[in-house]
């Protein structure tokens, strides 16, 4: 790819889009098809010189702030972002910002805590690291969550899956609460400045847009610790879990959080799941 690639790439988007797709009158005497350059620049609150700019490959350093704008006025589909994000990762090297060092986030689990682990076997169980990366878990958790599309690979990510998986929506009802509770946490597990946070939030900034952005943007408040929290299984239906979320020592950055059944609807579904009889769990709550 070329200097020039994001411009080719944002042209081609603006000139594919009609403006009755964005809600505008489509007037007369167009001579370009799809947006004109100026629509585009007023649906994503920049300057239409700026946006010459990057269409014509004399900025190659736009904000992650400014592609998710372009982004939303694109109105880019999931997969259409992660072109967006690849385009612009070959034309300035990177979208990260590396404004510090610090520890990478921890992926190796010691053998204790594979132990552990075990002993809560069948409960669904997972060891999650301060970006909210899956690095171990039960085959409970895996036989839950496993068919929800969490555990997809390259790398599990709660954050990741909440924001930019389209089936997180429809497995967790309550979706705007566990949203929330997935900034909360990422934002005070982690430094601000963070290189690894920092990557993770440009990526989501991108891929996710306003859904996460207008989050972010928000006072950090205290994540959930406890409470019931209802998901929706493709076999098992509709569940309600209780949360337990166990902070391990500081230095190792993980937290374990284990899903007990909080009635026994919900008890009877995930011993069905782990091939019991049902009655083997016990509902922790009404």
């Amino acid at each position: 790819m070329s200097d020039s690639e994001l411009g080719r790439f944002l042209r081609t988007r603006r000139e594919s889009v009609t403006p009755a797709d964005v809600g505008l009158p489509a007037g007369s005497r167009r001579r370009t098809p799809g947006l004109r350059r100026s629509e585009l620049a007023m649906l994503a609150g920049i300057s239409v010189e700026y946006l010459a700019r990057l269409e014509q490959g004399r900025d190659r350093h736009p904000s992650p702030e400014i592609l998710a704008a372009l982004a939303d006025a694109l109105r880019l589909s999931t997969e259409a972002r992660g072109e967006l994000m690849h385009v612009m990762k070959v034309t300035n090297g990177s979208l990260k910002l590396c404004l510090g060092t610090t520890r990478p986030p921890d992926r190796e689990v010691r053998p204790t805590l594979r132990a552990l682990l075990d002993q809560l076997e069948p409960a669904p169980a997972v060891l999650l690291n301060r970006l909210g990366e899956v690095v171990a878990r039960t085959g409970g958790y895996e036989r839950l969550f496993g068919p929800l599309g969490l555990l997809d690979p390259p790398v599990p990510s709660l954050p990741r899956y909440v924001f930019t998986d389209p089936r997180a929506r429809a497995a967790y009802p309550e979706w705007e609460r566990t949203a929330d509770d997935q900034i909360a946490r990422i934002r005070i597990d982690s430094l601000p400045d963070d290189p690894d946070l920092i990557a993770l939030v440009e990526e989501l900034t991108l891929l996710a847009g306003a859904g996460f952005t207008e989050r972010w943007k928000q006072p950090l408040r205290a994540p959930e610790h406890t409470g019931v929290r209802r998901l929706t299984h493709p076999g098992a239906g509709e569940l309600r879990l209780a949360d337990e979320t166990l902070e391990l020592p500081e230095g190792e950055g993980f937290r374990l959080v284990v899903h007990l059944p909080a009635d026994e609807t919900t008890a009877a579904a995930l011993d069905t799941l782990a091939g019991r009889r049902p009655g083997a769990l016990r509902a922790v709550a009404g």
